[in-house]
């Protein structure tokens, strides 16, 4: 019998993994289900089932998950929307029959999602060196004195909200604005001091700001794939410039990577972001999940979503040498959206 994958409002490039775990070289069946907000979601194409999501929050949101699970026979759920809260509630799924692909200590997935307490973390286990200048900000009269101080030893600054995702909340601090410049240049995640100072004291306090030294040099993402104490394949993937990506056997990402294993223990498949400063590999945060780039990692020969699906349900998986030094892209495809056949109801 087909095991049952659910994937609920993830992003666009989960296209890529439902493709990568049906087209394993094991010929294991899948039958997967997706849900979003967007009715036009693109990765309900490679479905089997799709269905549009309700705008809906917290405990109902959990127990809509639940729900859905119990009614469609779920074997494995795979979240990204209120992944945090639902590594909380696992035992709610574990009654009616389901698997979760996340991270099952809820302190370490707290922990892991807010990049403050992960920061403070790594000054706690010896990983300090591997973190940039920071400094946690709630009120403007704060994120000014953060600024100057950086700014005063020479640093270039920046911004992000410590929960946020990808670039989101993401700016880089310019000391002035550019005038017409601003208005009629690129679109960029530039703001000045004057600017970002009169925002933020617009209010008594807000949500927890990081305000950190820019890290100009390379980025890259390492793939992690562990399982039972073992750290089974890590994959540095190199921005290269414009979509560009390489794919690269770099030593102390790897020993990163490692370390990281050693003292988190992250289960299944997650994803740690690092730039350079100096030669120096900084921390910018890890995704205890499936990064949005991991189908670029796969062209090592690791098929991160399909290892990952077959951990959970198995505890055993053969994982090949990943093969390095790939430099790939990715183009754009068209898929057709309202054809009248695209959703498949539940």
């Amino acid at each position: 019998m087909k095991k049952r994958i659910w994937f609920n409002r993830w992003f666009s490039t989960a296209y890529h993994f439902i493709e990568a775990i049906k087209n394993n070289p094991d010929g294991m069946e899948f039958e997967i289900f997706g849900t979003h907000s967007n009715p036009n979601t693109v990765y309900f194409h490679v479905c089997d089932h799709s269905e549009t999501e309700p705008e809906i929050d917290g405990e109902a949101y959990i127990q809509y998950c639940v729900d859905f699970c119990k009614k469609n026979q779920i074997n494995v759920f795979i979240p990204y929307q209120h992944a945090l809260e639902i590594s909380k509630q696992l035992k709610r799924f574990d009654e009616v029959g389901t698997r979760v692909l996340v991270i099952d200590d809820y302190s370490l997935m707290e922990t892991i999602s807010d990049k403050g307490k992960l920061y403070e973390s790594f000054e706690k286990n010896g990983l300090e060196k591997f973190i940039p200048d920071y400094h946690i900000v709630t009120t403007a009269e704060q994120f000014a004195k953060a600024y100057h101080k950086l700014h005063s030893c020479g640093k270039t600054v920046c911004v992000k909200p410590v929960d946020g995702r990808g670039g989101e909340g993401f700016r880089v601090i310019k000391r002035e604005a550019d005038g017409l410049n601003d208005l009629f240049g690129y679109i960029s995640h530039k703001v000045s001091y004057n600017d970002a100072y009169k925002i933020l004291a617009s209010e008594a306090s807000f949500q927890p700001l990081m305000v950190l030294e820019y890290l100009a040099d390379f980025e890259y993402s390492i793939d992690c794939l562990a399982y039972g104490g073992e750290l089974l394949a890590a994959v540095p993937r190199k921005k290269a410039g414009g979509r560009i990506r390489e794919l690269k056997e770099v030593p102390e990402l790897l020993q990163l990577a490692q370390s990281i294993h050693d003292v988190y223990n992250i289960p299944y498949v997650y994803n740690v972001q690092v730039k350079y400063n100096q030669g120096v590999p900084k921390l910018l945060e890890i995704n205890p999940r499936m990064s949005g780039g991991l189908h670029i990692s796969t062209l090592s020969g690791v098929n991160f979503p399909y290892l990952a699906v077959k951990l959970l349900l198995t505890g055993d998986a053969r994982v090949e040498k990943p093969v390095f030094d790939i430099r790939a892209t990715h183009i754009e495809n068209a898929v057709i959206l309202g054809n009248g056949q695209m959703e498949k109801a539940i």
